[in-house]
């Protein structure tokens, strides 16, 4: 990680109203095991509960995204996209993972729901940014998978939509298709105004 995307250095933070935590993409696909499995995207799992837990306590909304995509969406190799068949609407693997404890009234984003749009961003495609504004949202936390396709294109439009984002970096993984991308990735979101977080910052 580079100086300009490491936790910011000894900045306390704290859950306050008008946050919103928005977790990407915690799909049996992307899992252990799964059609497009990411490396240590497990990982990410207890550090999410966490951040949930946290969320919770203050009242504050959680938001879960997945990709939901149709059979033969123009992402997959079939059909001459870059990835193997994934989470397809319906299917086991398009499921969240029973180990991340959403809360019951999690708000759920389906995207890249038409056959023929790719959609990396939550927000491409989706009423995340009215449904974000209509709750008074101004900071939005995400974590998930994977750094540098899904969280990198969210951050690039909450950060074109106003809001002030926070990136949870003990709480993302890459695909690193070319090596390196994951940290590109964050080095970008550094440069569109993203802050970077843990837990361990986290003001008691």
């Amino acid at each position: 990680m580079s100086p300009a995307t490491e936790p910011n250095n000894g900045e306390r933070w704290h859950v306050e109203p008008g946050d919103v935590l928005l977790v990407t993409d915690i799909q049996y696909d992307f899992l252990s095991g799964g059609r497009l499995a990411v490396a240590g995207g497990d990982e990410v799992i207890p550090a999410l509960n966490r951040y949930i837990d946290e969320f919770v306590a203050h009242r504050q909304p959680v938001y879960a995204t997945r990709d939901w995509h149709p059979a033969g969406h123009c992402s997959f190799h079939e059909q001459g996209g870059p990835w193997p068949v994934h989470c397809v609407a319906g299917t086991s693997g398009a499921e969240f993972s029973s180990l991340l404890k959403l809360p019951p009234d999690t708000t759920v984003i389906s995207k890249a729901t038409l056959q023929d749009q790719e959609a990396y961003s939550s927000f491409q495609g989706t009423e995340l940014g009215s449904r974000l504004r209509a709750a008074g949202i101004r900071r939005v936390f995400i974590g998930g998978l994977t750094t540098d396709y899904c969280v990198l294109n969210s951050v690039k439009d909450a950060r074109a939509l106003g809001f002030e984002v926070f990136v949870l970096t003990d709480a993302i993984r890459a695909v690193d298709v070319r090596p390196g991308d994951g940290k590109r990735a964050e080095e970008e979101m550094a440069r569109l105004g993203a802050r970077f977080i843990t837990l361990d910052s986290l003001s008691p």
